[in-house]
């Protein structure tokens, strides 16, 4: 369980319902929670939030009834007690079929209620998956994964990867580009280990404020500052018994790191305005775009943490090196748009499938997504090269800056402190090439090129670019690179 005394979902359109509801619970000993339709619920069981969920029958847009359908989907082993003040035997046993834990009508008897959800709780702690259990979801896990991801030999390698670490509570570094799918190997770790039954929590490291990363992290205490009106749960708090992932790390501020990394060795933390400890039993999961230890060498990232969060490390190579890839998932894409679209669109040109392969997809696959789904839009029957539109989505590979040859011996530098130089210098190139594309925009500069607003910040201040561009001349003039 996620607190000593469960957490309860409270599903109900009727919101002077629940909040009578979150009093009592609350007085009880539980952790209740809200939400006022079926579609947040959904999303909220998705998350593995909830330990129990009270659910009413009648709601609009998403019944209680088909919530209850998709929860036993996608978390089987999660306890629904029905509500619906139009009682009947129908119901109630449509409500059991569907794998209702227990069927209540309003008005009920709270303490008949508060024993249900007691005994339900009780049944989900001593409800644990077998060996087979985990396993045969591990195996299921994997073949969604490689529809998602593709045939190649080095997702399978990756997949391989991600099965091995998955059973233990190792710490798990996820590195690739943009686009490659980061996230959808750490919910493939989370969803084929033990912790499978336990939500997985992400942060967006590039998306959080510096000023609100602590009590993100960690919550706050009611009064802890001017607008703290209530007590909050952090992220940290809220992946207990689960998984805690943390995508584009090395974005977090370096005063969140040595907060982070002492949490992670106590198993305990302060929320802030706080006094006392809260424990927590999370598994940690993290994802970069980044080299963490070049961030090591330029200060920019903590090298204690980065130790402690390399105990297993996965890399996701990018698309444009799983050409086998790009054929598949372009397909999947075409697939899954025509039914979207209700199109017919029956497949790709040779010229337009030579296209996509001999391109550097620098979105990986969240670009080819992107403009498969914009080709089958155009197209009749046949996507056609003049269907798909690459310009302005990102650079080809033939239209890349490059740096001059250099020799490598000139100076009697190794081969990695070369290949190093000639990568910040390509690095560099594209930056300035792209920002002169965008007239000194940096936040189309960052769309273009598929990195955070906040990572196009730290390289433009890492090769110390600061200039405004006239496309007409392309000269670089000295000024302030625009917003």
């Amino acid at each position: 369980m996620k607190s000593k005394s469960g957490r309860i979902l409270i599903v109900d359109d009727e919101k002077d319902f629940c909040q009578i509801l979150f009093l009592l619970l609350t007085s009880e000993g539980f952790d209740p929670i809200v939400a006022h339709d079926g579609q947040t619920a959904l999303a909220m069981i998705s998350q593995g939030l909830p330990d129990v969920v009270l659910l009413d029958v009648k709601m609009p847009g998403v019944s209680g009834i088909e919530v209850l359908r998709e929860s036993g989907r996608r978390n089987p082993r999660l306890p629904v007690i029905m509500m619906t003040a139009y009682g009947g035997i129908d119901i109630a046993v449509k409500s059991i079929k569907l794998g209702a834990y227990d069927f209540l009508t309003k008005p009920f008897n709270n303490d008949i209620l508060v024993q249900k959800l007691r005994e339900a709780l009780s049944q989900r702690v001593h409800s644990t998956p077998s060996h087979d259990e985990i396993a045969h979801s591990a195996q299921k896990e994997f073949t969604n994964f490689s529809e998602v991801m593709g045939p190649s030999a080095a997702i399978s390698r990756v997949v391989q990867d991600a099965l091995l670490v998955a059973p233990s509570d190792f710490t798990v570094i996820i590195q690739g580009e943009s686009g490659t799918g980061k996230e959808l190997i750490a919910r493939f770790i989370h969803k084929s280990s033990k912790r499978a039954r336990g939500p997985m929590i992400p942060i967006d490291c590039g998306a959080v404020p510096e000023t609100l990363f602590e009590s993100e992290l960690f919550g706050y205490e009611k009064g802890a500052f001017t607008g703290a009106n209530t007590r909050n749960r952090g992220k940290f708090e809220m992946a207990e018994g689960g998984t805690l992932f943390l995508d584009e790390i090395g974005n977090m501020p370096l005063n969140c790191q040595a907060k982070l990394l002492r949490a992670m060795q106590e198993r305990t933390f302060f929320r802030i305005g706080g006094r006392q400890l809260v424990k927590v039993d999370v598994r940690l999961i993290v994802a970069t775009n980044q080299d963490l230890l070049a961030g090591v060498a330029e200060g920019s990232f903590s090298r204690d943490l980065f130790y402690r969060l390399s105990e297993f490390t996965i890399h996701i190579p990018p698309l444009r090196e799983r050409k086998e890839d790009i054929v598949y998932l372009a397909k999947r894409f075409l697939e899954a748009t025509n039914l979207e679209l209700n199109k017919k669109v029956e497949g790709f040109s040779d010229a337009t499938l030579d296209l996509l392969t001999g391109y550097s997809w620098p979105g990986n696959v969240r670009q080819l997504r992107s403009i498969v789904r914009r080709a089958v839009l155009q197209a009749d029957t046949i996507i056609c090269p003049e269907h798909i539109s690459l310009e302005g989505a990102s650079l080809p590979r033939n239209k890349l800056p490059t740096p001059n040859p250099v020799d490598p011996s000139w100076d009697g530098s190794s081969l990695k402190d070369i290949v190093k130089r000639l990568t910040r210098e390509l690095e560099r190139s594209v930056l300035l090439h792209v920002l002169k594309k965008t007239n000194g925009n940096k936040a189309e500069a960052a769309r273009l090129l598929h990195i955070d607003y906040k990572t196009i910040h730290s390289k433009i201040r890492q090769y110390r670019i600061s200039a405004h561009w006239e496309a007409s001349d392309g000269e670089e003039k000295q000024g302030e690179v625009k917003r």
